[in-house]
């Protein structure tokens, strides 16, 4: 497949990239089998704006100050470029109702907020799942030709599908309850302006029923950084969070730990995040 992207020089804008995924959306057929593009975006000389980047950790409850970034906040300088790609005509998968179900990071050692890195960015693999077709995002940091940092996304596009459901594994005894949290209907805002992540479904109650929720869901990855904020990481840390369901905005959730797991669920006992925090293997 020809390369669909010009060579990239700056980090491109997010809005126009979402409105040009929610156009292309109607037109799209997923299938597990589809082709798509093998093309790595890279982006050289990416330094943080370190007045975002302290929106970013108030935010999601991260100390302020810190040299060191915080673990998560590489997913957000590498957003953009994943936009990119999966906002582009080649991908195969509808941008409108694509589903971040899980995200799974490597910290190889620590990473300056003033450092200066190169991302890189491309679709790992298309895979079938039992609720439709999942992507796998894959994203790189590197300090003078050195990995730091690597992330792996998936995303689900729900369709038909004949893939036979996962066997059932067994469950693990629920984490206790560490903390209750009380969240704000203005979450998903915050944290848009701080990540760029502008995506309507976390924004107000009135765009998010557009798509089918009944307020404000926040995002994802905050739900992942809130709860590494509270649990810690080590400085080089293997971290995975699988995102369950969503959390309406406001609401109130409880944080709950124990050992290397984490969770986060509803005052119902129903689970919104759950994950683990690992020393990363040298």
């Amino acid at each position: 497949m020809a390369n669909p992207y010009p060579p990239l020089t700056d980090t491109p804008a997010l809005t126009p990239l979402l409105l040009r995924g929610a156009l292309l959306s109607p037109f799209k057929r997923p299938r597990a089998d589809a082709e798509f593009p093998r093309t790595r975006l890279v982006l050289p000389g990416v330094r943080v704006d370190l007045a975002k980047l302290a929106a970013y950790e108030r935010v999601c409850g991260f100390p302020t100050g810190d040299d060191a970034l915080p673990i998560t906040y590489p997913h957000v300088l590498g957003f953009p470029l994943a936009m990119r790609l999966m906002s582009c005509r080649a991908f195969p998968l509808p941008l409108l109702g694509l589903v971040h179900t899980s995200v799974e990071i490597t910290r190889h050692t620590a990473v300056p907020a003033t450092g200066e890195y190169e991302l890189t960015v491309y679709v790992d693999e298309l895979a079938p799942h039992r609720r439709g077709t999942e992507a796998t995002v894959t994203t790189e940091m590197r300090a003078d030709d050195t990995l730091v940092w690597e992330s792996r996304s998936t995303y689900l596009a729900r369709h038909r599908t004949e893939a036979q459901p996962p066997v059932v594994a067994e469950q693990s005894e629920p984490l206790p309850t560490v903390a209750e949290w009380r969240l704000g209907e203005d979450v998903g805002r915050r944290y848009g302006a701080a990540s760029g992540d502008r995506n309507p479904i976390h924004l107000h109650p009135l765009t998010a029923r557009l798509f089918g929720f009944p307020r404000a869901i926040a995002h994802g990855m905050w739900t992942a950084a809130r709860c590494l904020a509270a649990h810690g990481t080590p400085e080089r840390a293997l971290v995975r969070a699988e995102f369950r369901a969503p959390v309406l905005l406001p609401g109130t959730v409880e944080y709950a730990a124990l050992d290397d797991r984490f969770a986060l669920r509803d005052v119902t006992g129903r689970t919104h995040v759950e994950g683990f925090v690992r020393p990363a293997v040298a």
